[in-house]
């Protein structure tokens, strides 16, 4: 009898092991609809964002390493300003929402056309709408729609996994959920094809606070992987603000006046 007690009172003073795990999950009741309205939630609190970063990307032909400065809203506006070491505008990009603007200072050429997924692509070479790229740089990744799947906790580690499906494909992430936090680690999108659409990896996580002095916590670095378009993009944010006010002018870049299309768009 005393051995027995004695075990009942061990497992409520130290709680019931989860998993085998040393990471008892903080949200046991949580489905995979929750999840998803949790990171909608997260998204919608980080309106715009303005950041100065280090990019390897694909400017052109060529793979270039750089400081590339950008911003954007999530009503599909994103600015990007690539520059030389010099620290010369090689490149200034826009979409208003709309339309976008595409002015290349090195090869003194421009191209225009409507804001969509190959808008940012005449840059970085990889394929995104401009208000998923919006999620990307605020640290929540985009969650395809109407979906539905299943969220499983890994006690070992202390994250949420996500599995999702749609008519669209399948989805999974992975989410830092230890201390309180909900930290994307990794996302990745399939199509209906079986075809991974792009992943994502994030990383180095910190606090920044919001024009409003609200606290979130955004990564560090991010890896882009685009397999059907056989590119990827690594981004370090060295400096970040959030929810500041962007007024529409900012993503108007100016055409130079003569300045001829550009004989060719990246793919």
């Amino acid at each position: 009898m005393r051995l027995a007690l004695a075990i009942v009172i061990a497992t409520l003073a130290g709680g019931c092991p989860s998993g085998g795990g040393s990471f008892p999950n903080p949200r046991p009741q949580a489905t995979a609809p929750d999840v998803v309205a949790r990171l909608a939630k997260q998204r919608e609190t980080r309106r715009s964002y303005v950041a100065k970063t280090i990019m390897d990307y694909w400017l052109g032909k060529d793979r270039v390493k750089g400081s590339v400065w950008v911003m954007g809203t999530a009503q599909r506006q994103v600015r990007f300003n690539a520059f030389s070491p010099n620290d010369d505008v090689l490149v200034d990009m826009a979409c208003n929402g709309t339309s976008f603007t595409y002015v290349n200072m090195q090869q003194n050429c421009q191209i225009a056309g409507p804001c969509d997924r190959s808008s940012i692509a005449q840059l970085l070479h990889v394929e995104l709408e401009p208000d998923d790229f919006a999620a990307f740089a605020v640290g929540v990744p985009p969650v395809m729609a109407n979906a539905t799947g299943t969220v499983t906790w890994d006690s070992k580690k202390g994250y949420e996994r996500l599995a999702l499906t749609s008519p669209q494909g399948k989805q999974s992430l992975v989410i830092d959920a230890r201390e309180g936090r909900s930290d994307v680690l990794s996302a990745e999108l399939v199509g209906s094809d079986g075809k991974v659409v792009w992943s994502v990896e994030n990383a180095d996580f910190k606090s920044v606070k919001d024009a409003a002095g609200v606290e979130h916590r955004v990564p560090g670095k991010t890896r882009f992987k685009a397999p059907n378009q056989a590119a990827d993009l690594l981004v370090d944010w060295n400096e970040r603000e959030l929810n500041k006010e962007l007024t529409a002018d900012k993503f108007i870049v100016p055409v130079p006046q003569g300045l001829p299309p550009c004989g060719a768009t990246a793919k």
